[in-house]
């Protein structure tokens, strides 16, 4: 548990598809996204050139996306696209979504006793898991256009270990193939330390993390807080390593979500902040879900799904790892190393508080 958090990128060329089909829905948060991470005026148009609807695109939503910054290279695309769909079928009207009724926030004292009780409780996370064997797969996923049109490279499936509080990792399968690489030799993206390393840093009393309260929400059926963080960068010790030749540790900010009721820990974002101009990578963020876990009878708190994205330029990386089939260690464990298919989005998504 020592080993620190290492992430590895690797440049990848993939093409991009000569066309795609969107919604208005899809095409409107496209553009925003693009927007908003401040993608070039004339490539951006080019990818809307590329895009067929499945609905009709009216003035009024061109104007908005307009307002909302899209470049006049990027307008004229989207009215070649209102102009050529006049005949197809306007998207249905969305329904207003009621806004989520007003649930008091903890009072600043029960803030500090929560936070206080929380470090206590990652503190001592991972001496109290127990011996166990996990089937950890890997979707890797790589996007050269910076657009989030994601290409998945490779599915990694891997025997993961945790003994006398150490993890080990042996790659079982990628692509469903059986392999002997080790996963050190994987090359591309790689991650490790998800059993406990990074929640217990962040509540190391040296790090000297800042936390504030946000709001309360859902998560998996219970309700959880939700604080923000900040760690400076001087008390940092996330490592990104590029290529395994250099690294940087960044300061870091990000979210915090509780469970109310048993105060354990149920996700942990992260986003670097202020990279390095000379370093490669310029974005990395983190998300990790922590779930309840059956284990011989017992229940234990254990991760359920560790999100890592990273920016190289243009350059977009996407690991989606999931932990599955739980089992207790031992010379008897039984383990079948196959490819289960993704969670579903009702066990990651969050969900507003409900009185």
């Amino acid at each position: 548990m020592a080993r620190r958090l290492a992430l590895l990128l690797v440049v990848v060329c993939l093409g991009v598809s000569a066309q795609m089909r969107m919604t208005v829905k899809q095409l409107v948060a496209f553009v925003k996204s693009s927007v908003d991470l401040k993608h070039d005026d004339r490539k951006l148009a080019a990818y809307v050139k590329k895009i067929t609807l499945t609905e009709q695109l009216t003035a009024g939503t061109v104007e908005d996306l307009q307002a909302y910054g899209a470049g006049p290279k990027t307008i004229e695309a989207l009215e070649l696209l209102r102009d050529s769909t006049k005949t197809l079928t306007p998207p249905p009207a969305e329904k207003p979504v009621p806004a989520p009724p007003t649930i008091p926030a903890p009072s600043l004292g029960e803030q500090k006793e929560i936070i206080k009780q929380v470090r206590e409780y990652a503190l001592n996370y991972t001496k109290r898991l127990p011996d166990f064997i996990c089937t950890q797969v890997t979707r890797r996923y790589a996007d050269p256009s910076g657009l989030e049109f994601w290409h998945r490279l490779d599915t990694v499936t891997t025997k993961l270990s945790y003994f006398e509080q150490k993890e080990d990792y042996k790659v079982v399968l990628v692509n469903n193939q059986p392999t002997d690489i080790s996963y050190e030799k994987l090359g591309g993206s790689i991650s490790s330390g998800e059993f406990g390393t990074m929640m217990k840093e962040i509540f190391e009393p040296e790090t000297e993390t800042t936390f504030e309260w946000t709001r309360w929400a859902t998560l998996r059926g219970r309700r959880v807080h939700v604080y923000s963080y900040r760690v400076a960068q001087p008390r940092s010790k996330w490592r990104i390593s590029y290529q395994r030749a250099i690294e940087y540790v960044p300061g870091y900010k990000g979210l915090i979500y509780v469970d109310r009721d048993n105060l354990t820990v149920a996700r942990i974002r992260l986003e670097a902040e202020n990279m390095p101009a000379s370093f490669p990578i310029q974005q990395a963020s983190i998300e990790l879900d922590y779930d309840t876990v059956d284990i011989s009878g017992s229940p234990f708190v254990l991760p359920l799904k560790h999100t890592m994205r990273m920016r190289e330029g243009k350059l977009l990386v996407k690991n989606e790892v999931e932990f599955r089939m739980y089992r207790k260690f031992g010379a008897d464990a039984v383990i079948t190393f196959d490819t289960p298919d993704p969670l579903t989005e009702e066990k990651v998504k969050e969900q507003p508080a409900q009185p």
